[in-house]
């Protein structure tokens, strides 16, 4: 039996079509779908891990746990810019979206470069992508120097306007990483944020107002020195 064939064996068995809804209702959307929980998929993906070619058959069965499991298995070594620039114009969904950027694109050498571009596209989940990847990395890439993530900042004043949901939610994601990652930028992030929420946007009060509120917890101020101090080791 092929490993393709073995892995829809494995989504079928677990398929739940109660899931189907669940996942409806959360804004996840899909062509082909069993619903299955993504522990269960976690969990399979550990058999095949770092397989390049099985990721890339998964990707083109448009199965959405198929899609999932060929993130969750990829090489980060072996992804190409073609790559990327083909599976991000598959993005349909948030939670493929995120879990690729998250799980696979953030560990690719051209993760900063994509990011950028991406931010900039009018495509829905492309830009959403861009966004994402700037606050996974924020939180992943601890060797990144703070010049990487100012970057970002005026990037996310400039599309904090963007009314689309999937988008404005990115945005604002993208800000509270980013300024949760040390002192400096905690700072540079608020200031951001009050430029925000200047702007005539119900899309940027809403990033700016949700980010400075969390901007001012005491979670968010420990949370701040405690990333500060892994930075430093």
């Amino acid at each position: 039996m092929d490993k393709i064939t073995e892995i829809i064996n494995e989504l079928e068995k677990n398929q739940n079509p109660k899931n189907l809804e669940g996942m409806q209702r959360y804004g996840i959307r899909f062509e082909d779908a069993y619903g299955v929980n993504i522990p269960i998929l976690r969990n399979l993906a550990k058999k095949y891990r770092h397989d390049h070619e099985l990721a890339l058959m998964l990707w083109k069965t448009r199965i959405h746990e198929a899609m999932i499991m060929a993130f969750l298995i990829d090489d980060p070594a072996k992804v190409t810019k073609k790559q990327m620039q083909n599976w991000v114009k598959d993005f349909k969904s948030w939670d493929i979206c995120d879990g690729c950027c998250s799980n696979l694109f953030d560990k690719t050498p051209w993760a900063y470069e994509y990011a950028l571009k991406w931010t900039g596209n009018k495509s829905e989940f492309i830009k959403r992508a861009g966004f994402v990847m700037a606050a996974v990395l924020s939180v992943h890439d601890l060797k990144a120097e703070d010049d990487k993530f100012l970057r970002f900042l005026p990037i996310i004043e400039r599309e904090s306007t963007d009314e689309r949901n999937f988008v404005k939610k990115a945005v604002n994601w993208a800000l509270r990483q980013i300024g949760k990652r040390n002192t400096f930028l905690y700072k540079e992030a608020i200031k951001t944020a009050k430029r925000i929420k200047a702007i005539d946007s119900k899309s940027a009060k809403w990033i700016a107002t949700d980010a400075l509120r969390e901007f001012e917890t005491e979670t968010t101020k420990k949370i701040v020195a405690l990333r500060e101090k892994r930075l430093k080791r």
